[in-house]
């Protein structure tokens, strides 16, 4: 598997940037190299309880100053179900889902803004206070 560029949001707040080629949504753990190591670097284990997200992002630096869109446009198309996502920390996601199931440890979630930096989330059940679906 090629490695990807993620972003780890954790639940105490911290955020880690690299890549990792070995994730599966079906793992307790996986392993992410900074962006400043070596392709042949292993990278630093991470394990799935400890997170907030993964982030599978566009590029780690973002645009700090855009402000993502929390629905969808008239014509866009969503893939899956629309779906509102609060997070313990009170951080509010909106974007569409194939297959959420609370009893599963997360799921992935494609943001309702295409021009933001996600391409898309791996939204850890634990760190979600509530989700709820949209018409």
């Amino acid at each position: 598997m090629e490695p990807v560029k993620v972003i780890m949001r954790y639940t105490d707040g911290r955020l880690i940037k690299g890549y990792t080629n070995d994730f599966s949504p079906n793992k307790t753990q996986f392993h992410v190299r900074s962006i400043d190591s070596s392709p042949t670097d292993m990278g630093v284990e991470v394990q799935i309880r400890d997170l907030k997200a993964v982030f599978f992002v566009k590029d780690f630096a973002g645009n700090p100053e855009y402000h993502e869109k929390k629905d969808f446009s008239g014509s866009q198309q969503a893939v899956g179900r629309k779906m509102e996502v609060t997070f313990k920390d009170g951080e509010v996601m909106v974007g569409s889902t194939m297959g959420h199931d609370p009893k599963r440890p997360g799921f992935f979630l494609t943001p309702a803004d295409p021009q933001g930096n996600a391409l898309r989330v791996f939204v850890i059940a634990a760190a979600v206070s509530r989700t709820r679906f949209l018409q």
